[in-house]
């Protein structure tokens, strides 16, 4: 997403319920997932998130959303660290 050569920035909202389900928006890509641990790249820092029997039922990478279901522990953010890059482009490199 740019606008006259500036990249823009996606609203991040998330919506938790009864730590089963997790909706998020402003997604920017999926760094690394698996069924304790799901990192995520926002535009305000890399999302890490855990639990248990975590799945991900969707993501759309033009809408920047997605939902997750499973045992949700823990939500917690870090700096992005630039020198890598997402899941999918190492998958596709």
């Amino acid at each position: 997403m740019q606008e006259n050569g500036k990249a823009l920035k996606r609203k991040h909202n998330l919506i938790m319920e009864d730590r089963k389900t997790l909706t998020l928006t402003g997604i920017s890509d999926v760094d690394s997932f698996d069924e304790q641990t799901v990192v995520l790249i926002t535009d305000i820092g890399e999302l890490i998130i855990k639990g248990d029997s975590l799945q991900i039922k969707g993501f759309s990478v033009e809408s920047g959303e997605l939902s997750l279901e499973g045992r949700i522990d823990s939500l917690s953010y870090q700096e992005i660290n630039k020198n890598n890059g997402g899941f999918f482009s190492r998958l596709f490199r």
